[in-house]
C-alpha cells in the first residue's frame, strides 16, 4: 500500500516480456539455421541476443523504479 515498486502486473508483464525475448531470438536463429542448415550454431546465437534483450529489457522496467 503506496509501495513505489513494481505491482504485480508489472511483474507479470517483465515475465512475458523476458519469454517473448527469449522465444523471438531463438525462433529467428532458428529459421534462418533451418534454412542455411547449420543448426544449432544461429539458434545458440539468437538465444544469445533474446538473453541480452532481456536484460536491457528488465533493466529499462526496473529504471521506472528507481
Amino acid at each position: 500500500m503506496g509501495s513505489d515498486g513494481p505491482e504485480l502486473g508489472d511483474l507479470l508483464g517483465m515475465g512475458a516480456g523476458i519469454a517473448g525475448c527469449l522465444v523471438v531470438g531463438f525462433g529467428v536463429g532458428w529459421l534462418v539455421d533451418h534454412a542455411l542448415g547449420l543448426f544449432p550454431v544461429l539458434a545458440l546465437v539468437g538465444l544469445l541476443l533474446g538473453i541480452i534483450a532481456a536484460c536491457f529489457y528488465v533493466y529499462g522496467q526496473f529504471k521506472k523504479f528507481m
